[in-house]
Formats: C-alpha cells, structure tokens, sequence
C-alpha cells in the first residue's frame, strides 16, 4: 500500500537530468519540433499497422501536442533518426492539468517495427519514465502518482518492454461494434427528459456534463479546456452523429444530462474493411441514471450512422466500469472485437 500522506514532490525520486538515450541505430536524438509532425505521424501508421490493423491514427492526434500550452515539446518529447535520416523512434510524455483525484504522466509513441527487437524501445521507455518522474515530482497535491500508458493485446511484444520497466497491468479495455443492418430498438424517454442534437453552443455544457459523468470511472480527470476544444473542433468530430439528454429539473430549468458524441476517420475504413463512426464518449450524470437515457442516445447515434450509409459504430469500453457500461453496450447489440491492455506505474 502506498503512503499517499505526503506529497508526490516527496514521494517520487526524479533524475536531476534525464538519461541520454544512447543506441547502435539511432544516429540523433532530440526533441521533436513542429517540422518533424509529419514523419511521426507516418511513424504512427506504420506502427498501427503492425499492432493494431483496424483503425489509424489521425495527423492532428499527433499536431495537437504541439499546440497544447501544458505540453513543454522540448521537455516532454523525444525522436530518434537513423543514419539515413529516417525516424525510427518517438515518445511522448503528457501531464495534463485538472488532476482532481490523481496525477498522471501518460506515455505515447513506439518504434518503427522493422527496427524492433534491437532494444531501441527499451531506451526510449527509460527516458520516458525518468521524464515521467520529473513530472509527478513537480506536484505538491496528496494525491495518488502514475505513469501510465496502454498497448493493444495484439502487441505482445510491448506486454514485456513494459512488464520489463515494472509497469502493471491494471486494467483492460474492450474494443465493441455494432452492425448497423440489424434492427435498432426504439427507447421513450419518461416526460421531462429529451434528446437533441449536438451544436457547438453546447460544447461548455456537455463538457461540463463529461467531466462530472465521469468522475466515477477509473483514472478519469477533467478534460482539459483545450483538449476538449480540439476534440470537438477537430476534423473527424461530427456534430450529426452526436446527441445530448435534457433534463427538466423541478424548477422548470433544463441541462445536459447525458451526451454521446462521434467522430468518422474514413482512413480507418480500408483497414478495418467496413465504413463506421466511433463512439467517443457516453454518458450519463449520476443522478440521472437507470431511465435509459444512454441507450436512447445510442439508439440515435446507431440510426443516424445507418442512414449516412455506414455498416457499423464502434467504441471502446472499460471492461470492468462501476456503472455497469459493457452490459448496457453488448445489450445494445455492441460485441467485443479487440483488447487493450492498460499499465501503471504508481507512487
């Protein structure tokens, strides 16, 4: 058991400086600059390629850090060229701000597969960690430290490497789809509740309403207000395919209560072999539950996919969610296809 009685600035030994990544392969590195987001991005693909087929990481996931006012890209992020120039390497390590019941360091990036099993991924993780480290360190709060980062069960090779590194398996996430061409059941909502199509008006309140619904789900925290911005403006969102819950409370006011909102990368479609929309966030206040708010919302979503000519919706769930989520979703029709696996190194 951890003693979270002191601060994490007191808990967690950080290097001074961090570890000089030093391998046969690499010629360079370095941080990663604003000129390098197109070379990790084809890094990216050629990455998911190999450990997760089925769907593709989008250019502006990547561009996005380098936008983000708490990310220190000199600090934080690190790519590796080879003697020809080309990237074969590149991490990222993430503290958020808005850390209301833990603090953590998220970890992001890989290695080109070809350049594999050479241990170029194992001086990239221990830069990562040592900066990881330095992160928590900066805390003050009385609050549980993580390192933190996830890897597809189709990746085993990245099982190990974290394994290698103490990093914990903690928890495993379900990859679901749903086949559009099967009947959809239609959800009556009882009176005072109403669901509406997203707008952009709504995106304070639906965030509001995210980071509240969320707050009994494993290691979520607040959504930082860039994040969110660039998530609901970024170029796959799309507010047709997104749905939010009104509740009339007994003063006669309305608010959010319950929102799903989607997002299309079609880059994913010849991958997976199917056209989909991915379900990015469901959910419901607490106080609010029970009353089929979330299936009606994905039954809308569900209907408003089929009818732009999609075959499936996807999402990704916590196996093991408190609010009883992977029940709700497989008796919406949503079966399991992929597994993530989820690390953690605590302080």
């Amino acid at each position: 058991m951890i003693d979270h009685s002191r601060p994490l600035s007191a808990r967690v030994t950080a290097p001074a400086q961090l570890p000089a990544p030093v391998h046969a392969d690499v010629a360079v590195w370095r941080p990663a600059t604003a000129a390098d987001i197109d070379a990790i991005w084809q890094l990216e693909i050629a990455i998911g390629r190999s450990d997760h087929p089925n769907y593709v990481r989008e250019r502006d996931e990547v561009s996005e850090a380098f936008t983000f006012s708490f990310v220190d890209v000199d600090a934080d992020t690190l790519v590796g060229f080879d003697a020809d120039g080309r990237l074969v390497a590149h991490g990222l390590v993430l503290l958020r701000p808005g850390q209301e019941t833990l603090v953590k360091s998220n970890l992001g990036g890989g290695v080109l597969p070809e350049m594999r099993g050479r241990g170029i991924g194992r001086e990239l993780l221990n830069w990562q960690i040592a900066r990881g480290k330095q992160q928590l360190a900066t805390s003050d709060k009385l609050l549980p430290g993580w390192i933190t980062t996830f890897c597809d069960e189709r990746a085993p090779q990245n099982v190990s490497l974290y394994e290698r590194f103490d990093l914990a398996c903690t928890r495993y996430f379900l990859s679901l789809d749903r086949i559009l061409a099967e009947p959809i059941r239609e959800f009556v909502l009882a009176e005072g509740i109403r669901l509406a199509g997203y707008t952009p008006e709504l995106s304070n309140a639906v965030h509001a309403a995210r980071d509240a619904a969320f707050m009994d789900h494993w290691s979520s925290q607040p959504i930082p207000d860039e994040s969110w911005n660039a998530y609901v403006t970024g170029p796959s969102f799309v507010d047709e395919l997104s749905f939010v819950a009104l509740g009339t409370e007994p003063d006669g006011s309305e608010h959010v209560v319950g929102f799903i909102m989607s997002s299309v990368n079609e880059q994913d479609w010849a991958a997976a072999g199917y056209r989909s929309s991915y379900i990015g966030l469901v959910g419901v206040l607490s106080g609010w539950r029970g009353r089929h708010i979330a299936q009606a919302l994905l039954a809308a979503q569900l209907a408003a996919s089929r009818a732009v000519g999609h075959e499936r919706a996807t999402l990704d769930v916590d196996s093991a969610s408190p609010t009883g989520a992977l029940g709700l979703y497989t008796g919406m029709g949503f079966f399991a296809t992929n597994r993530e696996l989820a690390f953690v190194l605590e302080f």
